[in-house]
């Protein structure tokens, strides 16, 4: 079958190992100096190890691999005890995967294994257990009620306005509550940087999603996992901010990509933002050349 499954780069891939302890299924293992997958089987293509590896050697790729085993991945990870145990089932809630969380307290609750106290993916901790470092902790879904971010408005300071974590699309969980009813603004990765008043003029009120559409490698995946989220609630209206050079602008190709497979109506409001820190005016829409450049 054809589906999401890890891929390393050798030539970038130092062995240094980090990858290995955010995969709790036992997919990865340092082999003659390389990580690398052991097993198709074991892998979930969920990417928990792509944020620590420092020299980027490992992506999510789509080909034709052996179906995901979650029993055969719990049949390896009970042994390695509690916390690893733990550490898988907050991996999962925390990609949104549902199915397989409750395949894997299926295969605990049949062989008489306790299911250890843990996050339920924003849900609050199941138990009165300690917390323990999950396999993927930016990904798990969070509301952030206002003031939780600070005083930063007093002294003078911008107040923040962002309303949920995680931010990046990669990690979001379609399934996340904030989502209902969520006026959403979707933005390229550098929008922030370069527009200083992003949290005042754009993201008050708004759930924020952002990408980088000319770098991220599974841009598909984005049209995907947007289209789910659009699917699954109802989304009241999209802000679409992307900066003047043309490969940016692919944040709009992705969202109607998303629309379209998603089947929804949804009002788009889309606005360019230029290098300088201004919104663009009709007509300055892409950055443009100097004259005897290429």
């Amino acid at each position: 079958m054809k589906r999401k499954i890890i891929d390393i780069d050798e030539e970038k891939c130092t062995g240094c190992g980090l990858c290995i302890p955010d995969c709790p299924e036992g997919a990865l293992q340092v082999i003659d100096g390389k990580a690398r997958l052991v097993s198709d089987l074991f892998c979930d293509g969920l990417g928990a190890c792509i944020g620590t590896c420092p020299e980027g050697a490992i992506r999510v790729i789509e080909r034709e691999a052996v179906p995901y085993d979650e029993k055969a991945v719990m049949a390896t990870i009970v042994p390695q005890g509690e916390a690893v145990i733990r550490a898988h089932l907050e991996h999962l809630l925390g990609h949104g995967e549902e199915g397989l969380y409750r395949q894997a307290v299926e295969y605990l609750t049949a062989n008489g294994i306790p299911v250890p106290p843990h996050d339920t993916a924003g849900g609050g901790r199941a138990g009165p257990a300690p917390a323990a470092p999950m396999a993927c902790p930016g990904s798990t879904a969070r509301s952030l009620p206002e003031g939780e971010a600070g005083e930063a408005g007093r002294a003078g300071r911008a107040e923040p306005a962002l309303r949920q974590w995680p931010v990046q699309l990669t990690l979001a969980n379609p399934g996340a509550a904030y989502f209902d009813d969520a006026d959403l603004l979707i933005s390229g990765d550098c929008v922030p940087f370069a527009y200083p008043e992003f949290h005042r003029d754009f993201l008050q009120g708004r759930v924020l999603l952002i990408f980088c559409p000319k770098l991220d490698t599974d841009v598909a995946g984005y049209v995907t996992k947007l289209a789910e989220i659009f699917s699954r609630h109802t989304i009241r209206s999209i802000t679409v901010l992307h900066m003047e050079v043309p490969c940016c602008s692919g944040v709009r190709y992705v969202v109607d990509r998303a629309l379209e497979r998603s089947g929804k109506t949804i009002p788009v409001n889309e606005q360019t933002i230029l290098i300088t820190g201004r919104v663009a005016e009709e007509g300055e829409r892409t950055i443009r050349r100097r004259p005897g450049r290429g």
